[in-house]
Order: structure tokens, then sequence, then C-alpha cells
């Protein structure tokens, strides 16, 4: 699967769908984003969920094998890891964009187009933004928000770019960016991942944009955010943006 002169990148698009325990989301969401942009694939990521979820994740699988594929993984090791694994599979069968996109119905499969035009139009990585002009966030407890909020000037500050949304989790990657960073290096687990990402995107020199998108906050299941998140991006945030800050002064360009 190549992608021909001329030919927008989106045409060979695959859309990485972490699970543990979405049982009741996974149908839903895969439905949608079928409904969507039916041209997509989606590839489902399962870390052992004890509910379930994997199983019914071969049966879509089974019913719709052009599009539908599983990796099942039996190690549940934090959302990083598993976006790593599905990314390996996705470059390994030539898909020119890669997509993140939560189980869970935060991210709007109906305005995945919009992260998809603005890779055709030049992009590297367009993340889905709730904190630019026409992004918005729908039924968040008010402390997450201010969380999310905190977060995201925290990382933008020390490491000085113009991100809004860093830590978001809905963003689309051209496949030219997965393969010049290195991937082997990450070992971020929860959010601090999507900073990790974006970083590294933007010292090799691609271009990272934002798009606005409606983020809202799921009716099913549990979230899986925790404290550890938390610390761990406190911790590499400063030490990253520190690092940066100490290279550029010796003169180092990374």
């Amino acid at each position: 699967m190549t992608t021909g002169e001329g030919e927008r990148p989106s045409r060979r698009t695959l859309v990485i769908i972490p699970t543990y325990n979405e049982l009741e989301n996974l149908p839903i969401i895969v439905g949608r984003v079928h409904a969507a942009l039916p041209d997509v694939h989606v590839l489902i990521v399962d870390d052992g969920s004890p509910d379930g979820t994997g199983k019914l994740a071969d049966e879509l699988s089974l019913a719709d094998p052009d599009r539908i594929h599983v990796m099942h993984r039996s190690v549940k090791d934090g959302l990083g890891a598993a976006y790593l694994a599905g990314f390996a599979w996705g470059l390994n069968r030539q898909y020119a964009v890669l997509v993140e996109m939560d189980a869970d119905g935060s991210h709007a499969p109906e305005q995945l187009n919009r992260l998809l035009d603005a890779v055709d139009a030049g992009a590297d990585l367009a993340i889905g933004s709730r904190y630019v002009s026409g992004g918005t966030v729908r039924n968040w407890p008010w402390r997450r928000l201010v969380l999310s909020k905190t977060a995201n000037t925290y990382s933008r500050v020390l490491l000085g770019v113009d991100i809004h949304d860093i830590t978001a989790g809905y963003r689309a990657y051209r496949r030219e960016v997965l393969e010049k960073i290195d991937l082997d290096a990450v070992d971020s687990k929860g959010y601090c991942f999507q900073i990790d990402l974006t970083w590294r995107a933007i010292n090799n020199g691609f271009t990272v944009v934002e798009v606005p998108i409606t983020f809202t906050e799921r009716e099913l299941g549990v979230s899986k955010m925790s404290g550890s998140n938390i610390r761990e991006a406190l911790v590499k945030v400063a030490r990253w943006g520190i690092g940066g800050r100490l290279d550029r002064a010796r003169g180092i360009v990374r």
C-alpha cells in the first residue's frame, strides 16, 4: 500500500483505537468511524481486557476483515505502549496517515475529516485541539478541565512551544513523522506520551498544527487517568524543557 505522486495521504489512513474494558463503547465507536469515513481502516489494540472487549473486537474484524483489524496484547502497560505497537503495525503495512482515537467516544469520528484535511494540506502532525478557537469541551467536571488546562500551560511554558493542547489524544500523523522520530526511545505511559511525541516532532522540524474539535466526556465505562500519569508528565516535561534550554544555550540543535 503506497501513496502515489499527487495522491492525498489520507486515502491510506489507519485509525488506531486502544482498548481496555471498552465492551460497550467499542462497537459504537467503530460504527461511527465507518459511518463518517467508510474508506479508513481501523486497528483495535486490546490490552487483554477481562470484560470480553478483545473477543468482541475479533467478531467485528471477522464481519469486516478488510477494514477492521485487531492486535491482542497480553500486558497492560500504558496508552503509550499500545499506540507504539499500533504504529509499528501500521507502518509495516504502508499506511500513509496514522490516527490516534479514544474508544470511549470522547473523540468524535465525525470530526476526523478535520484532522485528515489538515494533513492533506501539508501538516505533518494534526492535533485535535480543545483549546483553540472553535474547540470545545462537553460534560467534563470542572476539576478535570482545570487540571487539563494547567497541564497544557505548564507544558507550553516549559517547552517553549506554541501548542495549546499538547496533551490532546486525538491526532493524525504522517508516516514520515513516526519513521523519523526515535520511537524505540519513547517510554512515556499516559497522556505524557502525547507531549513526548509532539516535542519530538517539533524538534525534528515537522509542521504541527491544531484544528478545533469537540471533546465529550465518556458516557460509558471508567476513565483510565491516574495520579502516576500526572507525576510522570510533571517530571518529564520539566526535564525536557530544562534540557532544551541548556542545549540552545550551548548552541546544540536537536
